[in-house]
């Protein structure tokens, strides 16, 4: 992967550099959180755009999506077309699109991903635009919205493969792989890990040594360039979260370790996590990962920050 996880490339228009562009709209777990103590590591809810040669692809529509629309307008396209995907319609992971302002122009398109005919993602991005809940009612949406399916957990946009797991949520949630050509990025946010640990209580008796997950999680993320994915609780906080549907740090770390990922985006940080305290826990999945005798890059994503694979 090339390009620096340190700076923040911004850029007008994503044509400006060949390959897979990611970047970052929003990284926060659960709800938003602005304010002096999260301004590096940004306050907004889940959010990822990827660009694959012109082609956009958006993972979520947290709060980071209204960001993300105001940048593709300043890009002064002729129209926006994207494919969204969203891990799950959680309120964090859908709250943004009322405000996605590419959305009420007649000439955007917006393809919706969902796994099955009656997942009814589309119904549930504009039922929160209900009187109940929003000035705007859906008729001011002048953007086409059109629904997509995935045959068998897959679909092929152009030249781009996007392949689908799911994952340990409440309310069901699911992981994405995107691929283009040899190259591949997981978004995989709102995963309880731990409860798939084959042998959890070695992560207790033994937290130093490597957690062990099914196969099938790690082929999904084997090799991947860069891996995004949850990683809201530590060791210490999890025993009172159990069941709320995030992983803990080092599993995560384990988890790329194992499956010999390049690059791991720590995502979806805990509310009340501060800048600095993020930076600790950076420093804590550095060592665990240099402790396990590898190689793998770790940095925590923030809002604003990109990177090419």
């Amino acid at each position: 992967m090339s390009g620096s996880t340190d700076a923040k490339n911004h850029r007008t228009h994503p044509n400006e550099t060949s390959g897979v562009l990611v970047r970052f709209w929003g990284t926060r777990g659960s709800l938003p959180v602005p304010g002096h103590t999260t301004l590096r590591y940004g306050g907004n809810t889940s959010c990822v755009e990827i660009d694959v040669d012109g082609s956009l692809f958006i993972f979520d529509a947290g709060t980071g999506l209204r960001s993300l629309g105001t940048d593709l307008l300043a890009r002064n396209l002729q129209a926006i077309e994207a494919h969204l995907f969203c891990s799950h319609t959680h309120w964090d992971h859908i709250k943004g699109f009322p405000f996605f302002v590419p959305a009420y122009h007649p000439s955007t398109k917006l393809h919706v991903y969902e796994l099955t005919r009656d997942d009814e993602r589309i119904q549930s991005l504009l039922g929160q635009m209900r009187p109940g809940y929003f000035p705007v009612t859906p008729t001011a949406l002048k953007g086409q919205f059109l629904p997509k399916y995935l045959q068998n957990g897959e679909t092929q946009i152009g030249n781009v493969t996007v392949r689908t797991l799911e994952q340990k949520h409440p309310g069901r949630s699911f992981a994405y792989r995107l691929t283009h050509r040899d190259h591949s990025v997981v978004y995989a946010t709102d995963s309880e890990l731990d409860l798939l640990l084959e042998t959890p209580d070695v992560a207790i008796e033994r937290p130093d040594a490597i957690r062990v997950l099914p196969r099938y999680v790690e082929d999904f993320v084997r090799h991947a360039d860069l891996l995004i994915a949850d990683a809201q609780y530590t060791d210490e906080e999890y025993p009172q979260k159990i069941g709320w549907g995030h992983s803990r740090l080092n599993t995560v770390v384990d988890l790329a370790v194992s499956a010999s990922v390049r690059q791991l985006a720590l995502f979806q940080h805990e509310p009340h996590r501060t800048d600095e305290q993020l930076d600790v826990l950076v420093k804590i999945a550095q060592k665990r990962a240099y402790e396990h005798n590898s190689a793998l890059v770790i940095f925590a994503a923030a809002e604003g920050q990109s990177l090419v694979v």
